[in-house]
């Protein structure tokens, strides 16, 4: 087993993350088998129960693992499925260790941090690195490490001492270490300083990890003079040396890497040059060139509660825009504060409540992510009104496909205090319900995760055509509500299909609104399984609604372009699948 450590220095946000998964790509590409583990220094057992302002998204996994966002990078570079156990917290390893001290299993030693903590460390990163993640039997090749945080947090310690043991331990040959660092530009004077770089590398070292190659974040390409005296003062030959300057997007950095390199010095490093192929990056680089020069636009507005934090929704912007350029469409995401929307602001702030509505109006389609708690909810209801009302194109995830429900209760049943139980718990129309199966006490790891199956009970709806003519789907979830089952009947008599439920039959998956272009509910995460080469299905039927193509999408049975869609259609995965991305730089970091 070879290994890949990615640290950072200097700076937190240089796209850490982004340059991992593209090493992986590009190691992918070479022809070798990769895995991934993401460690995250925080006490944290997952991420589940971390606010979104606080770290951006949760992402989930297949096996139900609430996990850090970069692994959602991972999984999209590398169309991999990876596993709650690739994600390694401090909360995990101490947990781990305490367990085993409860036990006996030391024997009454002094359970201390040194060896106790940071050997565990190294056994936990041996197990996971040889579990297959990309369907195939056999361990893979590469492990494609990711520190977080930043070179010199005093939460990192145990991780970086474990580290340097592992890479001795593993020896010359098995181990690369890629150190990100931030080379920045004074405006003053515009030269490039390398101090900030130096001494981040003086600090990994005397930490007893040794730099094999330095991706240093700029605004522009290194200057030669610039890479001699990195070279010279970090002692990294200067062909190890690679910029990761700010492109249009980070579809760009795997083709950055490539072209100066850098995977021939890590194959290189890992004594792997004999058994790797030329680098094949060609369907990434037509995306790539696609994806600069669209120019037709579509909008899409995004109704949701943390919009002043983009991380939030990643996978979801992310899915929009495999979507879109599936559908070679330029994406335009209006944000759009679902709280604007609602009367209590036509009083308070007359000016954005007029924005908001007007930024609404003038989408082409309308989107309502998951979330939780109670702010912003009656401004989600009035979008999705809007956009059942107007013939408005409209797909809406957990939260979202919940409060579609509510609303036609109360506007077409005529249920005036129909709610969920999360916001009322005492209403008289109760159209979603906590489910039997949750926890009132416990709220890390306690919703309905992971993958599970939705079976189509309309073979001719939407979602059904969207996915290929499947008879069932697997996708990600995570709730603690659901329809409430004893109301399905009188909704569906009145119009609102429920087209997907699960194997039971009692748990609602998909809702579909008769007699509408394109409106949509589901009670899943399609945006988790999403990926640039083969675009989630109910994605592509937003887009493609909103551009005025669905019927074309539909007739082709789910396929476009040759594009395939996502998803475990009928048991059977389809097609290859290729990445995700989009960036935005401002001179100091890739924000993803």
């Amino acid at each position: 087993m070879k290994y890949v450590l990615v640290t950072g220095g200097v700076v937190s946000g240089l796209g850490k993350g982004v340059t991992a998964s593209s090493i992986g790509l590009l190691l992918q590409a070479c022809g070798l088998r990769v895995t991934s583990i993401k460690i995250d220094p925080y006490l944290n057992t997952d991420a589940g129960t971390m606010s979104p302002f606080e770290h951006g998204e949760v992402f989930v996994l297949d096996d139900g693992g609430e996990v850090d966002l970069d692994l959602g990078n991972y999984e999209r570079f590398l169309d991999s499925t990876l596993t709650r156990d690739n994600n390694l917290t401090t909360g995990k390893i101490y947990q781990s260790v305490i367990d085993k001290e409860r036990k006996g299993d030391y024997l009454g030693r002094t359970v201390q941090v040194v060896p106790h903590i940071t050997d565990a460390i190294q056994e936990w990163i041996e197990r996971v690195a040889n579990v297959p993640v990309d369907g195939k039997e056999g361990p893979p090749d590469v492990c494609v490490i990711e520190l977080g945080g930043t070179i010199g947090d005093i939460e990192s310690m145990p991780f970086i001492e474990a580290l340097g043991q592992f890479s001795y331990k593993v020896g010359p040959g098995n181990f690369c270490l890629v150190h990100v660092s931030l080379v920045p530009v004074l405006s003053v004077v515009g030269e490039q300083k390398t101090k900030p770089t130096q001494h981040s590398v003086r600090e990994l070292r005397s930490l007893g990890l040794t730099p094999n190659i330095l991706a240093c974040r700029s605004t522009k390409a290194l200057e030669d003079n610039v890479k001699t005296k990195l070279s010279q003062f970090c002692h990294v030959p200067e062909e190890n040396i690679v910029t990761l300057y700010d492109v249009p997007n980070i579809w760009h950095v795997p083709l950055l890497l490539r072209d100066q390199k850098a995977h021939e010095a890590i194959l290189k490093e890992l004594n792997l040059l004999g058994k790797a192929v030329e680098a094949d990056v060609t369907e990434w680089t037509a995306r790539t060139k696609i994806y600069d020069t669209l120019q037709d636009p579509v909008k899409i507005a995004m109704v949701g509660k943390y919009t002043g934090l983009t991380d939030s929704y990643l996978s979801v912007l992310k899915a929009l825009l495999h979507a879109s350029v599936a559908c070679h469409k330029k994406l335009v995401v209006e944000w759009v504060a679902a709280s604007d929307l609602e009367d209590i602001t036509a009083h308070e702030a007359p000016d954005v409540h007029k924005a908001a509505w007007d930024l609404l109006k003038g989408a082409d389609g309308i989107l309502v992510p998951g979330g939780f708690g109670d702010r912003g909810v009656q401004g989600k209801i009035l979008a999705t009104k809007y956009a059942r009302e107007n013939q408005v194109p409209f797909l809406g995830i957990c939260l979202g496909m919940q409060l579609a429900v509510v609303e036609f209760a109360r506007s077409i049943l005529g249920y005036k205090d129909a709610n969920s139980t999360e916001f009322e718990p005492e209403t008289s129309s109760p159209c979603v319900i906590f489910m039997p199966e949750g926890s009132t006490t416990h709220m890390g790891g306690t919703m309905r995760l992971g993958s599970r199956r939705t079976h189509f009970q309309v073979p001719d709806c939407k979602s059904a055509k969207l996915y290929g003519n499947a008879k069932f789907v697997d996708e990600r979830h995570r709730h603690r509500y659901e329809v409430n089952p004893d109301m399905i009947s009188e909704i569906e008599n009145a119009g609102l299909s429920f087209v997907g439920k699960d194997e039971t039959g009692r748990r609602m998956e998909i809702v579909e609104l008769q007699n509408h272009p394109y409106f949509v509910g589901v009670q899943f995460h399609p945006e988790f399984k999403s990926r640039p080469g083969k675009p989630s299905a109910l994605f592509l039927g937003l887009i493609a609604a909103a551009s005025g193509c669905l019927e074309a999408v539909l007739q082709a049975s789910g396929k476009m372009n040759k594009v395939f869609i996502n998803g475990v259609a009928n048991g059977t995965a389809t097609g290859k699948v290729y990445q995700n991305g989009n960036v935005y730089s401002n001179g100091n970091g890739l924000h993803h």
